[in-house]
């Protein structure tokens, strides 16, 4: 292209494909040709009746720009609408359902040809459309929102492959009930509940800013210059460990449908939890090795940033009822390969295939298993392939703080647990939704925390083997201010799976509020370790355990870190603004507790009293003082 030639306009950009383009032409490929053709005829009318122009139309994918936002959208409901009458007589297995994407962006136009990334940000939304809907962008939003008689669910900023910026989605609703409405996928995007609950023990540890270090100082197992010396190792030069150590990163999912994501996760995270099993390992927790999904990065320098010796990498091919897996373990430093293989099996014998991978694993890293090591990576979740499908589906779902998404994971866990009755992690997984639920919604009713109880117990007595019946347990004994309760179940689940850092991370909390911060400080460093991603709650941990020890000048650097990896994350300002305080540090106390109320403007309205999760009830009077002092508690 001739620079001196390049021609850029504002566009808007329609992108549209068939859902489930690629199972539709292996089940029969004659009708689905007859259908698309039929389909792309139609879709050519609607968009050329709304002054669109169709720019390029391979396979099963149609992309089109427009000189209107409102036109390209108006045209993408149509178009919706004439499928559905389209579909309306075919077999539920041969409908032609399409995903729109629609987004306004500045495009390069070359003859007929157009360019840039307003085209990739208009594909990516499509790829997050449900069969049949409509996705826009934000700067796409912005033109219609109050134009059309059409409704709006925000999605949130989402991180979209190969865009630098996270872009704003929201979905086209239709149904005219909702129109002129504007709804939040997630409740903590919308501005009446913004208060930015991010993780569950941000909840737990926003009560904890007691000026009570005085009563609770002990003499600690450490000195501060070993405090000082374990932080610094942690947080700054990650040692590889004496021990076989590995990193197991996201399988990449090759069955060309963004539906099988789960899959590919769900067995990553198997993966990473049986070799964690293995006491002579050291291994990365998920949320660590998560972070590099669909990121191109160097595996030497994914083994430095993580401090392991060993890094695996792999690839699923879900097809019909086979799948193909390859797998490949790497010497981070030389990028040399100790072990690959591939592996082509019936989709029925994918526990015996995880068996063996991990077995590999094992042999090739030469690590010698205890017989505990054994029974533990030799107990089975299940043996029902549909119920182990559902829990996947379901763990996708489960793993976020919308309530919605929380209510559809019961749904597919409630079909796993009907599948297999004596399926123990689907109960336990129905008991940590309950648990998010109390978090991170309105209602703060006991009878949601007692659901945690009931369904972290029925977990432990179907398998006393499976160590997160035990985790969900010490989280409703922590509320229900049954400390010892607590750190008894937390033990047990760390016992069955010694590399789980979240586990390590809560025991932590447990003994910070049990009045032994000095212990929590180990487990905390522990847990950032096994995690080097670690989240903005495990720093604030730390920060909060100095606190308690009065060793201020350990908490500030602490509370300053968390507050760095996390803007947002307003507990963290609290309890800085109640350590700046304490130093005489007036200016700078000031202006964190500005900054915790404008990221929760509801602070001064929390129940305190009631929300005070201290063994000892002194400490909640020295929190509430601190509280007062601030000017954040009246």
């Amino acid at each position: 292209m001739d620079n001196q030639k390049v021609k850029r306009k504002l566009a808007a950009i329609l992108s549209a494909d068939v859902k489930d383009y690629s199972r539709l032409m292996g089940d029969n490929e004659v009708e689905t040709i007859k259908s698309i053709k039929a389909c792309r005829e139609l879709l050519f009318q609607k968009i050329s009746a709304h002054y669109g122009r169709v720019v390029d139309s391979p396979g099963d994918n149609i992309l089109s720009e427009f000189s209107s936002v409102t036109d390209a959208v108006e045209c993408a409901v149509e178009i919706q609408a004439a499928l559905i009458a389209h579909n309306k007589d075919l077999p539920k297995d041969r409908k032609m359902e399409f995903r729109v994407g629609i987004n306004l962006g500045d495009i390069i136009e070359d003859d007929e040809r157009i360019y840039g990334d307003g085209i990739n940000i208009a594909a990516r939304l499509e790829g997050m459309a449900d069969k049949g809907g409509i996705c826009i962008s934000g700067s796409a939003y912005d033109q219609v929102k109050n134009r059309l008689s059409l409704g709006y669910e925000f999605l949130g900023a989402q991180d979209l492959k190969n865009i630098s910026d996270p872009v704003p989605v929201y979905r086209v609703m239709t149904d005219p009930r909702s129109a002129g409405k504007l709804k939040y996928k997630c409740i903590k995007d919308d501005p009446k509940y913004k208060r930015k609950k991010r993780t569950i023990v941000g909840l737990i540890l926003i009560l904890l800013l007691v000026g009570g270090g005085a009563f609770l100082k002990k003499d600690t197992p450490f000195t501060r210059g070993e405090h000082r010396k374990m932080i610094k190792q942690t947080l700054m030069n990650l040692k590889i460990p004496d021990k076989p150590s590995i990193a197991v990163l996201p399988f990449i999912n090759m069955s060309g449908d963004k539906e099988q994501e789960y899959f590919s996760d769900g067995l990553t995270e198997d993966l990473i939890t049986d070799l964690s099993k293995v006491s002579g390992l050291f291994v990365i927790a998920r949320n660590s090795v998560f972070f590099y999904k669909d990121k191109n990065v160097k595996i030497s320098k994914i083994g430095h940033d993580l401090g392991v010796k060993y890094v695996l990498e792999g690839s699923v091919r879900k097809m019909g009822n086979n799948v193909r897996i390859t797998a490949q373990l790497i010497d981070s430093k030389t990028e040399g390969h100790v072990w690959a293989e591939r592996y082509d099996r019936d989709l029925k014998d994918i526990f015996s295939l995880q068996d063996e991978v991990r077995e590999k694993i094992v042999t090739a890293l030469a690590v010698q298993m205890t017989s505990d090591d054994k029974k533990r990576i030799q107990m089975k979740d299940t043996d029902n392939l549909e119920a182990y499908d559902y829990y996947l589906k379901a763990n996708e779902l489960c793993n976020s703080t919308d309530l919605e998404k929380l209510a559809q994971g019961r749904v597919q866990l409630q079909k796993a647990i009907h599948l297999d009755p004596k399926f123990a992690k689907a109960y336990a997984a129905m008991a940590k939704t309950f648990f998010t639920q109390w978090v991170f919604g309105p209602d703060k009713d006991l009878e949601i925390l007692n659901k945690v109880f009931e369904w972290g117990q029925k977990a432990i007595e179907i398998n006393p083997d499976e160590p997160s019946g035990y985790s969900i347990l010490s989280h409703y004994y922590l509320w229900t201010k049954q400390h010892d309760a607590g750190i008894v179940e937390i033990k047990k689940a760390i016992s069955l799976d010694p590399n789980n850092p979240e586990w390590m991370a809560y025991y932590g909390e447990l003994l910070t509020h049990s009045n032994q911060p000095e212990q929590g400080i180990s487990l905390f460093l522990k847990a950032m370790r096994l995690d080097p991603k670690y989240p903005v709650w495990y720093m604030y941990g730390l920060g909060h355990a100095y606190f308690l020890l009065q060793d201020y000048d350990q908490a500030i650097p602490a509370l300053e870190k968390a507050v760095e990896q996390d803007p947002g994350f307003w507990p963290s300002y609290l309890l800085l603004a109640a350590s700046y305080d304490v130093k005489g540090m007036k200016e700078k106390s000031q202006k964190a507790v500005k900054r915790a109320l404008e990221e929760n403007k509801n602070l001064p309205n929390e129940k305190w009293e009631q929300l005070v999760p201290y063994k000892d009830p002194a400490a909640g009077k020295q929190m509430i003082d601190a509280l007062k002092k601030l000017k954040v508690y009246q």
